[in-house]
């Protein structure tokens, strides 16, 4: 999502998380920066159908806050390296449908 591969605040991210069913698998992953992560686990930011980030309005309303993120929002997430599985576009799916507050 950020662009560096390497910052040492990058974090592998679950989509669909292990507790709801996801796997431990490369598919099932994200690269992101921990605080992308953590917003993303908390479901106030997701990635459309087109590797888009969302940002749910949700962030300003809870938090009176995020300017920075909805900055970034429409940023396309970048394609994995050669030879490494793409996201899940299921696992988003589940992701926008069960997790994103919207």
């Amino acid at each position: 999502m950020s662009g560096e591969r390497t910052l040492p605040i990058l974090d592998a991210a679950h989509i669909r998380s292990f507790a709801s069913g996801g796997e431990h698998a490369v598919s099932n992953g994200l690269l992101l920066r921990t605080d992308i992560h953590k917003l993303f686990d908390r479901g106030y930011v997701t990635f459309d159908s087109e590797l888009r980030f969302a940002v749910s309005e949700r962030l300003k309303a809870d938090f009176d806050n995020g300017v920075h993120y909805y900055a970034m929002q429409g940023t396309t997430l970048a394609r994995p390296i050669a030879g490494f599985d793409p996201p899940s576009s299921e696992a988003l799916r589940w992701h926008r449908d069960n997790a994103y507050l919207g």
